[in-house]
């Protein structure tokens, strides 16, 4: 184990908490010649702890790759797609994510959806716009994060709930991310597909302290997660099974400027390396420690990379 190199990216992936302030600085120490600086590479993605944790493995593979890597994380899609591509190189993003997020943003907010539950025909169909727009989708992984939804234990006993079909005619309250409203996976589909009366959305955010503790206090009856949300049982929460698919293929999967990718080749082969080592079985547990544990997702995705052979 090359013990300066690891301490060279457990620096870089801390320096995450302070907006990539100091990414890439002990780079300098390494006397490795092949971990000579090769530039500065800018990731953003949301802040919420699956996403903090994925964009915290991209850093560990890429600051060990020799770039000087500098993490932003923000409140939501909409936040960094206004500078990607461009300020910002590489997202960390899902298949239909970004896919439909592109359509909507090329054909307005009524655009039927271009994604299917399948990650590669979901691509195919959204080759033009990301031609467009100038990015590249990698390869992505087994490893899917679709949306899920929430309710306390009490409640789903009271009422005799188990899917979200249960919900049909009833009257809740929403705690979810803030672009949740008009989505078909999200407050549109619940409407719509499962015609649950959606009085009011708090934008509280994706699987967030603020969004369970809503719902354990009553002020929202149902909560938006992820299917790999491994701290629902230990909260008294019960996840619901979306049991009319509104949910498209949510695969994680790289999304890096098409420009920066044909200049760095590298990056490309990092990232295709650590998503072929990611699966729901890996990560689930990966995002309990950081959801549950309060672990860091640096601490986190440092330790996996290393037992991954994915940093030396």
């Amino acid at each position: 184990m090359h013990l300066r190199r690891l301490a060279a990216t457990a620096t870089a992936l801390a320096c995450m908490a302070l907006a990539g302030a100091c990414a890439g600085d002990d780079l300098a120490d390494d006397d490795d010649s092949s971990k000579d600086a090769k530039g500065s590479v800018t990731l953003s993605s949301q802040d919420f702890p699956e996403a903090a944790l994925v964009t915290a493995m991209y850093a560990g593979v890429l600051t060990d790759a020799g770039y000087d890597v500098q993490p932003k994380l923000v409140g939501s899609r909409s936040v960094y797609m206004r500078e990607f591509p461009g300020s910002v190189d590489i997202v960390p993003e899902y298949v239909a994510g970004i896919s439909d997020y592109l359509n909507t943003a090329a054909n307005g907010p009524d655009a039927e959806p271009i994604t299917t539950n399948e990650p590669s025909e979901s691509i195919e169909a959204a080759s033009a716009l990301l031609d467009d727009a100038g990015i590249t989708l990698l390869e992505p992984s087994e490893a899917t994060s679709q949306n899920a939804y929430f309710v306390t234990e009490e409640y789903a006993e009271a009422n005799d709930v188990q899917a979200l079909s249960d919900l049909a005619g009833k009257q809740v309250v929403l705690a979810a991310a803030p672009d949740c409203e008009g989505r078909e996976d999200c407050e549109k589909g619940l409407r719509e597909v499962y015609d649950i009366d959606v009085t009011k959305l708090l934008p509280l955010g994706f699987g967030s302290a603020e969004t369970y503790r809503a719902v354990l206090d009553g002020e929202a009856q149902l909560g938006q997660t992820g299917t790999l949300d491994g701290t629902l049982e230990e909260q008294g929460l019960v996840l619901l099974e979306d049991d009319k698919g509104i949910q498209p293929a949510q695969n994680l999967v790289p999304a890096v400027s098409t420009e920066f990718l044909e200049a760095n080749p590298e990056v490309g082969d990092r990232l295709r390396e650590l998503m072929a080592k990611l699966d729901n079985d890996t990560l689930a547990p990966l995002i309990n420690e950081v959801s549950a544990n309060r672990a860091k997702p640096e601490d986190v995705a440092q330790q996996f990379l290393s037992d991954s052979g994915l940093v030396g």
